[in-house]
């Protein structure tokens, strides 16, 4: 496989160039977009092999550490009810697709997938949608950080979360619902929370709570649906702000820098495969599947690239967190950090809700 050029398909998933889907939204007076260039990418079919009876659910996340590694966190593995089963499995395969192993089997966190990040000490991130939780692995498969926490078994308001409009306010130790991690140059940890809360979290690089900021609305440094988060080599921090349909930039402390908003041609005459067909007034209901709604955020220094869904159509596969994939021409790929996080001069540590309380 040409690591440096492999673009990895899973599901009948298409790669999203993404100098094709990105466009500043602050240009001089005049400026006309430039065509977007043609990125070569080489499509590697069944580019791992899963062992006898190991099935993929929704792949939501991939990502590869300094060896070429590749970890899969998929909606698999799924158990409980038929409605509703707890779905998540991360998976690790070698560079030539063999299959190494399963991490974090049968782990507390596991509710639904949603992303995978891998940090410069090859430290496994992987983020849960459904516990409210961040667990950071080392690259041994042993936990060392825990993030938030779940709703327990034996608590008497366990139940569905609900996601009402307004959301009510961030509460302290909790999550609800978050959906990416991301790494400043001085080991900071960003949160983005997510598709019920409207914020960005930030730690240190132990994990000791510093700040949040945003709240759930459509102005300058408000948010909704921050669908991923990613940061640049200056410490700029970038967040899809999916229900918005636009990208955030605020500076490493919350500071409001500017928008970028993603306007490309799409095929209006695609068809859904079931229902009738979208229209620009209806997307304005459902903006998260909106032509130019920020799907994921990737940080690969010197830049940071964002892609989404081009179409309600496409965006079906995407909303169901199909899309798995690395970026063409690089060896670093879309879903790694290539920043810096936690030191590995700090002891190992577990943390709980206690996390997120300011102190």
């Amino acid at each position: 496989m040409n690591k440096r050029r492999a673009t990895m398909l899973f599901g009948a998933v298409s790669v999203l160039a993404a100098g094709a889907i990105t466009a500043w939204a602050q240009q001089p007076p005049g400026f006309a977009p430039q065509p977007a260039p043609e990125i070569p990418f080489e499509s590697v079919p069944d580019p791992v092999k899963l062992p006898p009876n190991m099935f993929f659910g929704e792949v939501t996340g991939v990502a590869t550490n300094s060896k070429k590694h590749v970890f899969v966190f998929s909606r698999g593995n799924t158990s409980g009810p038929a409605y509703a089963a707890a779905a998540a499995q991360l998976l690790e395969f070698g560079p030539d697709g063999k299959f190494i192993r399963e991490i974090g089997k049968n782990l507390y966190a596991w509710s639904f997938a949603h992303a995978v990040r891998i940090d410069r000490q090859d430290n496994i991130w992987a983020i849960d949608k459904g516990s409210d939780m961040i667990i950071r692995f080392n690259p041994e498969g042993r936990v060392t950080m825990v993030f938030g926490r779940k709703q327990e078994a034996s608590d008497e308001d366990t139940k569905p979360l609900e996601h009402p409009v307004p959301p009510k306010p961030a509460e302290d130790g909790r999550f609800r619902q978050p959906t990416d991690v991301a790494f400043g140059p001085d080991g900071s940890i960003y949160i983005s929370d997510g598709y019920i809360n409207s914020r960005v979290a930030k730690a240190d690089k132990n994990g000791l709570w510093l700040k949040s900021w945003g709240d759930r609305g459509s102005k300058e440094g408000e948010l909704n649906t921050p669908h991923s988060i990613a940061a640049d080599a200056a410490g700029n921090i970038y967040v899809a702000d999916r229900g918005n349909r636009r990208i955030q930039v605020f500076d490493g402390d919350g500071k409001f820098l500017r928008i970028m908003k993603i306007d490309v041609p799409f095929d209006e005459m695609a068809r859904p495969a079931i229902g009738n067909m979208p229209t620009l007034q209806s997307y304005q209901k459902v903006l998260t599947q909106a032509p130019g709604a920020p799907w994921r955020c990737a940080s690969r220094r010197p830049r940071t690239r964002c892609s989404m869904p081009p179409t309600l159509i496409r965006a079906a596969s995407t909303s169901s967190a199909s899309m798995a994939r690395c970026w063409a021409g690089s060896a670093a790929p879309a879903s790694s950090s290539s920043s810096s996080a936690g030191s590995t001069r700090s002891p190992a540590r577990r943390r709980t809700n206690s996390t997120w309380r300011n102190s």
